[in-house]
């Protein structure tokens, strides 16, 4: 698929989903929106109307919708998913009450539309992810996706981990949580080698494969952890 094609593809799904949103909308509206001439809006609606898209033309007034028509929900990957569950927990650090309560409302939708086995993750993944401001740390990592798919999945991984005395090992763990500190990404885990609750910084995980064996889900919340090992 060509730049154009892709960029035409995502004009008429963006075209879709306003006329979705709003009663009506003109053909110069359209088009200054997306930056295109009026002619290739029409061509563009002429699209939608050959793969059944029920457009109607009101004379004079504009494009409308067929009344009771809906484009099916949209679909999140898992990491998507907890792409935005992570996000969140971002926003949620923001002083700005309006802009936290506009955001938070916006999750409760997207959520509204995911299938059940993704929704339950991404309030498990919601309820096990901490975040505080991190204004000086430059320490990276590459894990955090694979990460979240593991706790959410309750997936033994394998892990690479360089300790402070520059000593690498190979562990296996079961992932419980992610906190954000002001030194960067943690990760809560059990240790099958240490037979113990581990911190593991992120940015010392130097390899990480996810295995298929799953692991029993620990019967505790991250505020019990907290209270029973601080």
């Amino acid at each position: 698929m060509s730049d154009s094609d892709t960029k035409r593809l995502s004009r008429l799904t963006a075209i879709l989903l306003q006329l979705q949103t709003k009663r009506l909308l003109t053909a110069t509206e359209l088009a200054n929106r997306f930056s295109v001439s009026i002619r290739t809006i029409y061509r563009d609606i002429k699209a939608l109307e050959q793969a059944g898209v029920p457009v109607l033309t009101e004379e004079g007034r504009g494009y409308t919708l067929m009344e009771g028509y809906r484009i099916p929900p949209v679909m999140f990957t898992e990491n998507q998913a907890n792409a935005l569950i992570l996000a969140e927990q971002l926003v949620l650090k923001n002083k700005d009450a309006s802009f936290v309560k506009d955001y938070t409302e916006a999750i409760d939708k997207i959520k509204a539309v995911l299938g059940y086995q993704v929704k339950d993750k991404a309030n498990l993944l919601a309820e096990r992810t901490r975040y505080t401001r991190n204004l000086n740390s430059e320490r990276t990592s590459n894990n955090l996706s694979d990460l979240q798919f593991a706790l959410t999945n309750f997936s033994l991984t394998r892990i690479d981990y360089t300790n402070e005395a520059q000593k690498t090992s190979t562990r296996l763990i079961e992932p419980f949580a992610l906190l954000h500190t002001q030194e960067g990404w943690l990760l809560v885990a059990w240790c099958r080698l240490r037979k113990e609750f581990r911190y593991f910084r992120l940015d010392r995980i130097r390899k990480l494969h996810i295995l298929p064996e799953k692991f029993a889900p620990h019967k505790m919340t991250l505020q019990d952890f907290f209270d029973k090992y601080h």
